[in-house]
């Protein structure tokens, strides 16, 4: 049982086969399948999604794995980062807990189902032979490629998973490749404090101001300046979360005139003021 609490987990399946199981709903995963959960709730992963018997070891939020029992389980060969009996036993896994914090990351996250499996013979980026060789090496700076490489794991399994044609991928992603929306897009993102309009966002993309608007609100089902000014106040949101900026930095940073502007439509967007965002999520 994984009870950890991330935001993403990744499954990876080197060896065997098994199951995640998650209210009710069973997912499959075959030798190099990839598995993404989605959110804090705890979930399984079995041999038999018909059968419900007690864990042998649960996963907990401080990482340690434990025993059925409430004990640390036995290590093996990577102390704390293993669980289990044999690292090369028949069924094996590679899991990874990715905690992501913020209202940008809640717009990625909400498009995501709760689980997705991203089969082997649809992943286009092999890396999984890379971890698996890396995971049985002790040497120096392993833990940091380690880490590298399962984020470029998540990253590939995510680009995979959206180009599956069974999978209906979200605006903003169709919308970061498409030739007329793209460049607008990622304008927006890099530079989200430039003063823009759709004239000047139309100029990114090279399209008219009424081919621009047509494409963005088909896309994105917003116009542009929707979206700029949505896209400003998760950015505002997060500084004050995350950082100490005054309110007026926060505001400048993502594109406002003064900290009065922002606090005007940070209220009309979220029903509070800056000011007390930032003490409600000191708190929370």
């Amino acid at each position: 049982m994984f009870a950890e609490k991330s935001s993403l987990t990744l499954v990876a399946m080197i060896r065997g086969d098994a199951w995640i199981v998650d209210g009710g709903q069973s997912h499959r995963l075959k030798p190099h399948d990839i598995a993404v959960v989605v959110g804090q709730a705890p979930f399984e992963v079995t041999s038999d999604p018909g059968m419900s018997p007690d864990p042998m070891y649960v996963q907990t939020e401080s990482g340690v794995c434990l025993a059925a029992d409430g004990g640390v389980a036995d290590s093996i060969a990577l102390g704390t980062r293993t669980c289990g009996t044999q690292l090369d036993a028949d069924d094996t896994m590679l899991t990874g807990s990715f905690t992501v914090n913020g209202r940008v990351a809640d717009r990625l996250l909400t498009t995501l189902p709760r689980v997705f499996v991203v089969p082997h013979e649809s992943q286009r980026t092999k890396t999984l032979g890379l971890l698996e060789t890396e995971i049985m090496r002790e040497e120096p700076g392993q833990q940091v490629i380690l880490d590298r490489l399962l984020d470029v794991v998540l990253a590939a399994a995510l680009r995979d998973w959206f180009a599956m044609p069974e999978v209906q991928a979200p605006g903003w992603y169709r919308a970061s490749s498409d030739p007329t929306v793209g460049a607008a897009l990622n304008a927006i993102h890099d530079s989200p404090q430039h003063p823009w309009t759709i004239a000047t966002l139309a100029e990114q993309s090279n399209v008219s101001r009424a081919t621009l608007a047509r494409r963005f609100t088909e896309l994105l089902g917003e116009p542009p300046l929707t979206y700029l000014t949505s896209w400003r106040l998760c950015l505002a949101a997060d500084l004050l979360e995350q950082s100490d900026s005054t309110v007026e930095s926060v505001a400048l940073e993502v594109g406002y005139s003064s900290g009065y502007s922002l606090s005007t439509a940070f209220y009309r967007e979220y029903g509070i003021r800056p000011s007390r965002y930032r003490r409600a999520s000191a708190d929370a």
